[in-house]
């Protein structure tokens, strides 16, 4: 399986406080977490202060696309997937989906400390509005914004 950390035994709430550790670490204040219906962790939103001016990041866990993925990989395994087999997956698609989060936020704040990435550069997609984020504005606008033709 081409999925990093699809075995990861590490309890999602115990990855999310790691995150939450090394953003406070790094100047991040207001760290708060956004829950689904299930009562579940879907987001970590912080702010950070940048030249001036504050900024609202918010950081899903996109949990239900990695089940569908976890799921996918098990049935092409199993010749009958069973139903009572979902619960177990979903558990491990949260834990996988927070640690796939916990290394992309370590990454970009490694890229950000060696200066081969400004912060903008890297978080500029998640900064939120508190009803969207960057990117999901711009998806809903067709990328309007973009330059059409990029040589």
């Amino acid at each position: 399986m081409n999925i990093k950390n699809y075995t990861s035994s590490v309890p999602a709430d115990t990855t999310i406080s790691q995150i939450e550790a090394k953003l406070a670490a790094s100047g991040a204040s207001g760290i708060m977490k956004l829950y689904n219906p299930a009562g579940r962790v879907s987001s970590l939103v912080f702010k950070t202060e940048l030249g001036g001016k504050t900024y609202t990041i918010r950081l899903p866990a996109n949990v239900q696309k990695c089940f569908e993925a976890l799921w996918k990989d098990h049935c092409k395994r199993v010749s009958r997937p069973k139903e009572s087999t979902k619960g177990a997956i979903m558990a491990q698609a949260e834990r996988t989906a927070w640690r796939i989060v916990q290394e992309w936020v370590e990454i970009q704040l490694s890229m950000i400390y060696m200066n081969q990435a400004q912060f903008l550069e890297v978080f500029m997609p998640y900064v939120f509005d508190g009803k969207q984020t960057f990117f999901e504005y711009q998806a809903a606008n067709q990328f309007k914004a973009l330059p059409a033709n990029c040589p």
